[in-house]
């Protein structure tokens, strides 16, 4: 095992830190009107799943998770560009 130490370098910045808060803010507003898009974003982005994996765990077609994916994007874009 590596041993890694956080120094000022490797901190998050105060910008970041407020971009981070506010995404995680988007996601909640999200999930309370689209949760399934919500889960979607979470597969897709955190969990790192191409549409067919995601599909596969949420028991849906791909082409509903492709319809969640965009409109899930295009949400959290307009929200976090109202911020």
């Amino acid at each position: 095992y590596r041993q890694v130490t956080l120094d000022g370098e490797a901190a998050v910045s105060d910008e970041r830190s407020a971009e981070l808060i506010a995404l995680d803010d988007a996601l909640d507003a999200l999930e309370k009107v689209n949760p399934r898009g919500s889960k979607v974003v979470e597969l897709r982005y955190f969990g790192g799943m191409n549409n067919k994996e995601a599909a596969e765990v949420l028991r849906i077609s791909e082409t509903t998770v492709e319809r969640d994916w965009r409109l899930a994007k295009a949400w959290l874009y307009r929200e976090l560009r109202v911020r």
